[in-house]
This record gives C-alpha cells, structure tokens and sequence, in this order.
C-alpha cells in the first residue's frame, strides 16, 4: 500500500518551514512564481504521482521533472514523474521544480501536495497514524530569490564564524569597485582614489567603454571577467540573504550591474558581433601608472561567424542569464533585457563553435582557452534555469563531462556544469563527480596541501583554487551534498586565507590587522605623477582585494614586484566572495558547524 504524505505548499510565502516540509520558495515577480519540494523516500522508488491543490487557480503551471496527467480548474494537478525522475533511492532525493503563472497575481496561492509511493518528503513531519503519513510543520520565513530556505534566523547572532564572512565579502565587493573602467563620474563610487579612464575604447567606432581591468593592469579581457560576473551572480542567487543581512544587497547589484552593462554593449548581435578584450596585454605590461593617466592605444578584439569563439561568448551567456535571474524582481526591464542577450549570444555560440584564443591570437599568452564544452554547459544550464527551456537542459546534458575536473577557474567550468545540472534534475550521474571534485581537494584526495593547510593546486593564485574550491563545496553544501563536512572543509581553506596560517595574515587586503600593502597593481601604488617604489607601501589601500597568495611551504612576503604571489584579479576574487556569503549565509541561519581548529 502507497504511504501518502501531505505538506502545506507555497503558504503565501510564510509559514514555510523548509527544513521540516522540504519546500523552498525560490523566487516571485509579477504574474507569477517559482519554487521547489523535496522528495526523500525511506524507501526505494521507481515510479510516482502526486496532486497538487493550490488556493487560487493559475494560467500555467510547468512542472520540468514531472508530466503533468491532468488539470482540474487551474488549480488541482495530477502529475507523474518523468522516466529519468522515476527512480529514487532508499534516503536519496528528488527536487521537483515548478512554475506558476497568472496574470495580475501579486502573491503565489497556498496549496497541499500528495505525494503517492513517497515515504517521507523533506526531512520532518508528525505522523498521523492511520493508513499513511501527514507531513506537518510550522515556522516562518521564506527564501525569495533563490537558495536553500533554512530556519530563520534567530537574532541571537547565528552560529559562531571563527573570522567575520560578512566583512570578507563586503571587503570584496569594494575590490571589483576599484576595478572599474570607464565614466565614474556621476555614478556610485566608493573609491575615491578612482576616476574616470579609457573612456575613449571602442572597436571601429563603437563604445566599449566600461568593464573591469583585469587585475593590477589595464586590459580588459572577457573570458575571466565573465567567469567572474557568472560566479558572483550565481552566489547571489544562491546566499541573497547574507548580502541583505550585511547591508550590501545594493552595493552588490550595483558592482555587478558594471560588467552586464559593459558585456550588453560588447555585444553587436544584429552584426553577430562581440568584442572580446580591449588593450594589448604586452603593450599595457609596459606602462606603470594609473589608469586615469593612460595614454597608450588600446586596440579591440572581437571574435564572429568567421572568428568564433564559444567559449568566451557561452561565459557571457551564463553572466546575461544569472543576472537576468538575480534582477527578475528587482528590475523587471533588465532583466528582460539580460534575458535576450543570454538567448542570443548563446544560439550565436552554439551555432559557430570554437575556441576564441585562436581567432584573438592577442589573449593566447594571457588567457588562452583549452575548449569550449565546458562552457556552453554551464551557459546552457543557466538560461535552463532561467527560461524552464527543455532544449537548453538537452544541449547542458550534451555538452556535460562526467570526470573529476582538475579546477573550477576562468578555463575550467567541469565542475560548474556538474553542480548545476544536478541542481536542475537531482540526477545521480551529476552528484557523483562533485562529490568526486570535493573530495580530491579533502586531505587525502590528492591535490597537495601547505603545511599550515591550504589546498596547493598551482602556484599562480594558490589563493584563487583554494577559494574556487571552498565555493563549489559551500554550493554543493547548499544544493543538499556534503553537509556539514563540506561546510567544515571551506571553512580550513577560506580561514586560512583570513589568517590561520602560519604568519598570521590575511591575504585579503583590509581584513583584520595585519594583510598585503604592496598588491601589485598600479592604480592602488600610484598618486597623480607619482608611483611608490616597491620597498614603499602602496598609497592607496586596494581594499578587499585577494592576493595570489603562499607558496607550497607557507612562504610568502609582501612584495610588489612578486607578480605570483602578490598579484591581484578579479577572477582571484570572484569565487573567494561567493564562499564567504556563503558561509555567512549557513551562520546567519544557524547552519554553519563549529569552525575546524587551524594548523599553525
């Protein structure tokens, strides 16, 4: 006999107690909703169905994991698992999504969801008696925008964060501030060193001013500084509410609005047309000053039909489709903007595959790609996520590699593409190489460690792979896999970096008392006719800013001139926030494990 089990569904969005009914309220905008139940059997299943009731009838509803059998006045389904959602291990889960859709409608309706074959949905619930299982709770709070909804905070200060996440992360966002390229006149900046500069870039004639600078020089590259935009979009999907909690939700939108904005005008797509880098990187390497006082020609590459360049347009796609997720309740307007963009340089993409390091020679020596696949999926799976498009979930699933990657960095998006394919369909063959990734940069996995306990995977930004990895096991955490031993994990590498090592610094400019004061990069050492020897201390403090970081023996020192260990850049950055928002995230919900004892 079929156990059935009951949960409130939606509640208005209160009354929503995630952790004991596994149902999440991911998103709301006018006319319509979004959100997800968790299916967790005490027994193997293979098959399903279930009946949604809602409150108030809807005008669509698009269930993606799931085929609807029948309606009933808008507001009862009977729905029924899709032959890949069809079987679910004994313990194991399921994450059904769905979306509603009427017009007019402010708030979503309430509703119950009856699960048949299920023997128990999320992780709580009374039981009844009887011949099945109610699933009850109670509780407040819900998860607008996107993340796992977890029992709201107490007031009482969360759990215990060995070093301030929050401050970590709103440090951060002023380092991408101080990266800013173009007009900042009449705009938000809270770098008052910073000005106005290369406001005359252009690619036969047409604006490219904006963007960011790559790191301590002044090419703009579009490969990383995607990368970049997608992984702090992304973070923002996920952990909304550390950014609210810290005060920063605004300064995050604003710093990130800075490169979609720039990557909107890169892109020329009745010309089938994206400009891709502005500068050459061995000409800019030649000039030490600021940026407001270049001078030098700043040539602009693009990459067309004729000159592809999947990789680096499929990256854009997914920063134009996080970001049109992100904005969706913000700003309706521009996000439907995002949206378009992501379409169609994704279907530019898709149709004129290559590598963009062979048609821009010019970023071979900087940033050269080693492929394009990997992209593509993760940029398939964002606009997935953003549309509920089938096509784009087969064309993620096409491009998808099922080994263990060897990073998540600017060039390597293996494991992105993992985690968000399981996040789209809770499928098995994606969890499994996460849990592999993670687990190779665990003690024992093979990736080598300092002996004061960073991961080491490469010399040049040791800090960077340590803080991508932390990201990927804090997402992974979020996404239901690994727990609290992922969280624990991060938490060693991202402590690390904020001083649990063996010379007691933070590697994060600004964070505590001791950190870098020669970064080297040339706006933060330079006054107007003037730049700092490399024995003198910068004279602008380059907040937030993440540098390279030690080497395999914990050896580092502060040094200008070290372009390895002392170098700065947005793609060092990017992750390393995501991490720390969300580990604020857990700690503010009172999820986050004691903090593991540091080595030195």
């Amino acid at each position: 006999m079929k156990e059935l089990l009951i949960v409130a569904l939606l509640a208005c969005l209160s009354n929503v107690n995630a952790e004991s009914q596994g149902v999440y309220i991911t998103q709301k905008w006018p006319g319509g909703f979004h959100g997800y139940f968790i299916i967790r059997p005490d027994h193997t299943l293979h098959g399903w169905n279930a009946t949604l009731t809602l409150s108030e009838g809807v005008d669509k509803l698009t269930i993606w994991a799931a085929d609807i059998v029948s309606s009933s006045a808008g507001n009862t389904f009977v729905i029924k698992n899709k032959g890949f959602s069809a079987d679910v291990a004994k313990n194991d889960e399921i994450k059904i999504e769905f979306q509603g859709d009427k017009r007019g409608m402010t708030n979503p309706p309430s509703g119950t969801i009856v699960v048949g074959g299920a023997g128990a949905l999320g992780s709580g619930g009374t039981n009844t008696g009887g011949g099945g299982q109610t699933g009850t709770g109670t509780g407040s709070g819900s998860n607008i925008g996107g993340g796992p909804s977890l029992p709201p905070y107490t007031g009482q200060g969360g759990s215990q964060m060995k070093h301030d996440y929050s401050k970590a992360m709103t440090l951060s966002i002023l380092f991408f501030d101080a990266q800013r390229s173009g007009r900042l006149s009449g705009t938000n900046n809270p770098i008052p060193w910073r000005g106005d500069s290369a406001l005359g870039d252009n690619g036969d004639g047409h604006d490219l001013s904006g963007g960011w600078y790559d790191a301590g020089d002044h090419v703009k590259f579009n490969f990383p500084m995607s990368y970049s935009a997608h992984v702090l979009g992304w973070g923002l999907q996920k952990f909304k509410d550390a950014y609210e909690r810290a005060g920063q939700l605004d300064m995050m939108y604003d710093m990130l609005k800075w490169p979609l904005d720039y990557f909107l005008k890169c892109w020329e797509p009745n010309k089938q047309t994206y400009w891709v880098q502005v500068g050459d990187g061995h000409a800019d390497h030649g000039f030490w000053g600021r940026p407001e006082d270049m001078h030098m020609g700043r040539p602009a590459f693009k990459i067309t039909p004729g000159n592809p360049g999947s990789d680096v347009a499929g990256n854009t796609a997914s920063a134009f489709a996080i970001g049109a997720i992100v904005w969706k309740d913000k700003d309706a307007g521009y996000a439907g903007r995002l949206l378009d963009a992501a379409k169609s340089i994704y279907q530019f993409a898709k149709s004129h595959p290559g590598i963009y390091s062979n048609s821009v020679p010019q970023a071979k020596d900087f940033y050269g790609s080693n492929g394009w696949k990997d992209e593509m999926c993760e940029a398939a799976a964002e606009l997935y996520k953003a549309t509920g498009d089938q096509q784009y979930l087969n064309d993620a699933k096409q491009w998808f590699s099922g080994g263990t990657a060897w990073g998540y960095s600017w060039d390597d998006k293996t494991v992105g593409c993992q985690l968000l394919l399981w996040e789209a369909t809770q499928d098995g063959q994606y969890k499994a190489p996460v849990e592999a990734f993670v687990n190779s940069y665990k003690p024992g996995g093979g990736v080598p460690y300092t002996p004061c306990g960073l991961v080491y995977r490469d010399k040049w930004g040791s800090n960077r792979y340590a803080g991508n990895a932390a990201f990927i096991a804090v997402m992974a955490a979020a996404d239901g896999i690994g727990g609290a031993d992922y969280l624990k994990w991060a938490m060693t590498q991202i402590n690390y970096i904020l001083g649990d090592n063996n010379k007691h610094i933070s590697y994060e400019i600004g964070f505590g008392g001791n950190f870098p004061h020669k970064p080297h990069h040339r706006g933060a050492s330079c006054k107007p006719g003037w730049c700092a020897p490399e024995w003198q201390n910068s004279p602008n403090q380059l907040n937030g800013a993440l540098v390279g970081g030690p080497g395999q023996n914990d050896d580092y020192s502060d040094n200008r001139g070290d372009y390895v260990k002392n170098e700065v850049a947005c793609d060092y950055n990017a992750a390393f926030q995501g991490a720390c928002a969300g580990l604020y995230h857990f700690a503010i919900n009172n999820q986050l494990p004691p903090s593991p004892p540091s080595k030195c």
